[in-house]
């Protein structure tokens, strides 16, 4: 039996992240993962070569349609899909290989195969390569990190090749002539995106009346515009009642309307935890009705020793969440000390133009009856942008009416992933849109769209 300090299952970002910090701390630490390649979905199918995609797919695009504005003129230019997904997965493979040298430098004992708890401290490791059978691994902590999986949907009948999920949809041998997308989230509108942008004819379907479920309702009506603009179809209200194959394509149902035949299908309309089948009986832990761990805030479950942390736990399935939770999780079972506020945490949606919030949303603000102030900045007021070409969008700043202090900051415009940084620092340090509006900040750059809303909540803009 192998004994440790600390067993982590999962090595997705928040299982390696905690892994890691555990092991400065001056744990003994062992991972069990069930893949050979170590980062969990968001490395390997998932966060990092979806966006690999959005940037080749993106260069693409603007070399067919956008370059000649700038002077450059190309002769014909053509697609190597080939070429493309092999990018992405050199990108996927130099990250996960990166893990497993952070392993290595940490010394972190791996394990593969996937964990299993068997009883208090102990964890099984099952499913391991052929020959090795089971190890039984014994610590006095326990962190559950086994992250996601989509969602199903009732009625659509997955084959994992023309009815798939994001997973199948990173890997497309050829671009589809007709690709439906089930969901209008995160997920949906980046794949969407990419296969558009290759040729592909998209269409979108979302049970809501809107897009980007949880966005700020304003920010996601303008992503609606200019995805439409961009040769995105919608069908918003829509409700699939089924998806099915059908010889060399697929047929999807919808209620009231007629059925509507394509060649692939991505369904995209969520996760849901990863807790199946992983022993939390043998402890006494019993998931909420939506699979979640119940979990006190310093991550601790129902039974003494075994904490959860990302996607398994409530809160935002973001792998930068899980990384959170995993460092602030290690920190407090050996100092005492951790802690994560869920009101700084950002959420960014890759398409182009990107769009990213942190913080409250004008919706939620209302609901809780909060007076606020709003300031607003158009990208095209930004000289920077202008240069760039990319003028679309806009910086939406909400504030305490009488504190002045920054409740929400909402983006959609060029590098909207890379700007909400600023705005989550701001959030974490409680500072005023006064504070944000005084900063200095470099001139010509897009940060500036920023000071520029801050100033707005005053009613002080200098550039709009």
């Amino acid at each position: 039996m192998g004994h440790h300090d600390l067993i982590v299952i999962g090595a997705g970002p928040g299982g390696y992240v905690a892994a890691i910090r555990a092991a400065q701390l001056g744990l003994n630490v062992a991972c069990v993962e069930q893949e050979p390649a170590l980062g969990g979905t968001c490395l390997r199918v998932g966060c990092i070569p979806s966006k690999a995609l959005l940037e080749s797919s993106e260069r693409f695009a603007e070399a067919r349609a956008e370059l000649k504005n700038h002077g450059v003129v190309a002769g014909d230019i053509g697609l190597d899909l080939a070429t493309m997904l092999r990018r992405k997965d050199q990108v996927v493979g130099l990250n996960t290989k990166g893990i497993d040298a952070l392993f290595k430098k940490n010394k972190i004992t791996r394990y593969l195969g996937r964990g299993r708890l068997a009883g208090p401290g102990r964890v099984d490791v099952i499913e391991t390569p052929k020959g090795a059978g089971p190890t039984e691994l014994q610590a006095k902590y326990v962190i559950i990190a086994t992250g996601s999986k989509s969602a199903p949907l009732r009625s659509v009948e997955l084959d994992y090749d023309r009815i798939g999920t994001s997973t199948e949809a990173l890997a497309y041998p050829a671009v589809p002539k007709r690709l439906v997308v089930i969901g209008a989230g995160y997920i949906g509108l980046e794949l969407g995106s990419v296969w558009r942008r290759l040729g592909a004819q998209v269409t979108v379907f979302e049970y809501l009346d809107r897009i980007l479920p949880g966005t700020d309702a304003d920010i996601a009506a303008e992503a609606l515009k200019l995805f439409k603009r961009q040769g995105l179809e919608f069908r918003l209200g829509a409700r699939v009642t089924g998806a099915r194959k059908n010889g060399l394509g697929c047929i999807v149902e919808l209620e009231g309307v007629e059925p509507i035949g394509c060649d692939r299908v991505l369904l995209a309309v969520g996760r849901v935890p990863n807790t199946d089948d992983l022993g939390l009986e043998t402890v006494g832990i019993k998931p909420d009705a939506k699979g979640r761990i119940p979990v006190d805030d310093h991550f601790a479950t129902t039974a003494p020793g075994i904490f959860a942390i990302g996607d398994v736990i409530r809160g935002p399935m973001l792998a930068h969440k899980a990384e959170d939770e995993g460092i602030a999780c290690v920190e407090h079972i050996v100092t005492g000390y951790g802690h994560v506020n869920y009101d700084a945490i950002p959420g960014v949606c890759y398409t182009e133009p990107e769009i990213a919030g942190v913080g409250r949303t004008e919706e939620q603000l209302k609901a809780e009856g909060r007076a606020y102030r709003t300031g607003v900045f158009h990208f095209r007021g930004n000289g920077r942008a202008r240069a760039l070409g990319h003028i679309d969008g806009k910086v939406k700043i909400l504030a305490d009416a009488q504190t002045d202090r920054i409740l929400g900051v909402h983006i959609i415009g060029p590098r909207a992933g890379d700007l909400i940084a600023e705005a989550a620092v701001a959030i974490e340090f409680g500072a005023s849109s006064e504070d944000l509006a005084r900063c200095s900040h470099a001139h010509p750059t897009l940060a500036e769209a920023l000071k520029e809303a801050a100033l707005a909540v005053d009613a002080r803009a200098i550039h709009a």
